[in-house]
């Protein structure tokens, strides 16, 4: 295993001058091949800047990322977007199904603008509805779905041409304690397969499970532990409002 993502020294600068933003301030970070990493942070702390990043939304003011070894901070648009399409599955809190497709078409539609022919964009779209608990439902348009069985059509979207990375940004935002647990069961298996995964999240728990938990505030790296640290930590945090709880009645 090698390493996948490398980010040197990054900065993201809105409003350069005297109101400048600086999101992102100094960032280095690297995350190997097939690793499960979350990345934590509240409001305005600079983790959506950096999913950007790494998801190649967006570029930096200054500084290095290098994707499989190809430094990507100085390509073009065009360029961009092949890479996304080529390396990255993502999934979105908001699902972004399109209402009158079914889940196969919408799972399908992504292959269709990366010139994968038709039998086999529908083997392959089939297979990952089949994948994630949904090949009895791949007739059925998002409104005829619960908000879990959408978050999966888009995980299923996400993952059909087998992206190397798997890049979600609130997954479980908009979803139920049920649908949640079923959501983090399936970004888990796909880890299990050789698949890097890196969960952008705000939840200490959601980002306990992960392998590896990096916490950003004010545009630069806190922490890098293991989610099993962050979790004992989370514990340790309930446990102390508790006692203060009790202590107040």
């Amino acid at each position: 295993m090698g390493a996948l993502v490398e980010i040197r020294d990054m900065c993201k600068v809105y409003n350069p001058g005297e109101n400048e933003v600086r999101a992102l301030d100094h960032v280095n970070v690297m995350i190997e091949e097939g690793e499960f990493t979350a990345i934590i942070g509240q409001s305005g702390s600079g983790k959506s800047t950096l999913m950007n990043m790494l998801g190649c939304l967006d570029v930096p003011s200054s500084g290095m990322y290098r994707l499989h070894g190809q430094n990507v901070s100085e390509l073009d648009d065009n360029e961009l977007s092949d890479i996304r399409n080529r390396e990255i599955g993502f999934i979105f809190q908001g699902f972004n199904l399109i209402p009158n497709l079914t889940a196969l078409e919408n799972v399908e539609l992504p292959l269709i603008y990366r010139g994968v022919g038709k039998s086999k964009r529908k083997e392959l779209s089939k297979a990952a509805l089949e994948k994630v608990g949904l090949g009895h439902r791949m007739e059925h348009k998002p409104a005829e779905m619960s908000g879990g069985q959408q978050q999966r059509v888009a995980i299923a979207r996400a993952i059909a041409q087998a992206p190397p990375i798997i890049l979600a940004d609130e997954p479980t935002g908009n979803l139920d304690s049920h649908s949640t647990q079923e959501i983090m069961g399936i970004l888990k298996e796909l880890h299990g397969e050789g698949r890097t995964v890196i969960l952008i999240t705000h939840d200490n728990e959601i980002a306990a499970q992960a392998k590896r938990v990096i916490k950003i505030k004010d545009g630069r790296i806190e922490s890098d532990s293991s989610g099993q640290q962050e979790k004992q930590e989370s514990q340790e945090e309930q446990k102390g409002q508790m006692k203060q709880e009790g202590e107040m009645k």
